[in-house]
C-alpha cells in the first residue's frame, strides 16, 4: 500500500464528520493537510488540533467557482499540486417531489454537481500534465440506486457518478485514479434537519466512514479501486 507521509492532500469539506474524521487519520499517517470549509471558525479549530499551518486553510463555497479557482491556484503556487483530493462536501434535501422546490433543487444541483465540475476543473489539469494523483468522491449509494423522496440528491449524485467516470475517460493514458466511494446511511449531521423516520444507531459511523476514506488514499502503486461501497447491514441497496 502507498505510504501518506508527506503526500499533499486536500480534504474539501474538512469540517463534516466524514471529512474531519479523515483528517485526523491522515494527520496520524503524517500526511501534509491541506483543508477547505465554508465554516472558517471550525476549521481554525480542527486544524489547531491536528496542527496544521493556517496557510493551508481555505474558506471556501464550493458553489462559487471564482472562490474554487482562487483557492486552487493558491494551493498550486504552494505545492505545485495536491497529490490526494478528497470531496467530502455536500448536501441532502429529503423530500417527496411535490414538496421539493425550484430552491430545494436548484441548490442541490450547485453544491453536489457543480461544485464537483468546479473542483475537477480546477485540481484536475496539474494532475493530468504530470499524469498522477488521486481523487475520491463520495457519490454514496444514491448514486447508484435511487429512494423514495431523494429526487434532487439522487439526480445530482447520479450526474457526479457521470461526470467524475467521464473524466476519469479522459484521463486513461495516465496513472492519475479516480474512486468514487458511495457510502449507505452514515450517522452524520447531514441527518439532523431531514425529517424522515431513521435509526442512526444502525448506520455506519462517521468514523468508519472516514476510514474508509484513509484505506483508498493508500492504492497500490499497480492497481486502482475504481468503485467502494460502505452500508449499514439494516439497508444494504447495492
Amino acid at each position: 500500500m502507498e505510504m501518506l507521509a508527506n503526500k499533499k492532500v486536500l480534504i474539501i469539506g474538512a469540517t463534516g464528520g466524514i471529512g474531519s474524521e479523515t483528517a485526523k487519520l491522515l494527520k496520524q499517517s503524517q500526511a501534509n493537510l491541506f483543508m477547505t470549509s465554508r465554516d472558517r471558525k471550525h476549521l481554525e479549530k480542527l486544524a489547531d488540533e491536528l496542527e496544521v499551518p493556517k496557510d493551508q486553510l481555505f474558506e471556501m463555497d464550493v458553489t462559487d467557482s471564482r472562490q474554487v479557482n482562487e483557492v486552487a491556484d493558491a494551493i498550486h503556487a504552494k505545492a505545485d499540486q495536491v497529490d490526494i483530493l478528497i470531496n467530502a462536501s455536500g448536501i441532502g434535501i429529503l423530500k417527496p417531489i411535490d414538496k421539493l422546490t425550484d430552491e430545494d433543487f436548484s441548490h442541490s444541483l450547485d453544491v453536489n454537481l457543480k461544485g464537483t465540475f468546479y473542483l475537477l476543473r480546477a485540481f484536475v489539469p496539474p494532475m493530468k500534465e504530470s499524469k498522477k494523483g488521486m481523487i475520491i468522491n463520495l457519490p454514496g449509494v444514491l448514486g447508484k440506486v435511487p429512494m423514495a423522496g431523494a429526487a434532487a440528491y439522487a439526480a445530482t449524485k447520479y450526474g457526479v457518478n457521470g461526470l467524475t467516470k467521464s473524466v476519469r475517460e479522459e484521463l486513461r493514458r495516465t496513472e492519475v485514479r479516480i474512486t468514487n466511494l458511495y457510502l449507505g446511511g452514515t450517522d452524520t449531521s447531514f441527518w439532523d434537519e431531514i425529517d424522515m423516520p431513521v435509526n442512526r444507531k444502525k448506520f455506519v459511523t462517521a468514523k468508519e466512514a472516514g476510514r474508509a476514506v484513509w484505506f483508498l488514499c493508500q492504492q497500490p502503486n499497480s492497481g486502482v479501486v475504481s468503485e467502494m461501497v460502505l452500508q449499514p447491514f439494516n439497508h444494504q441497496a447495492i
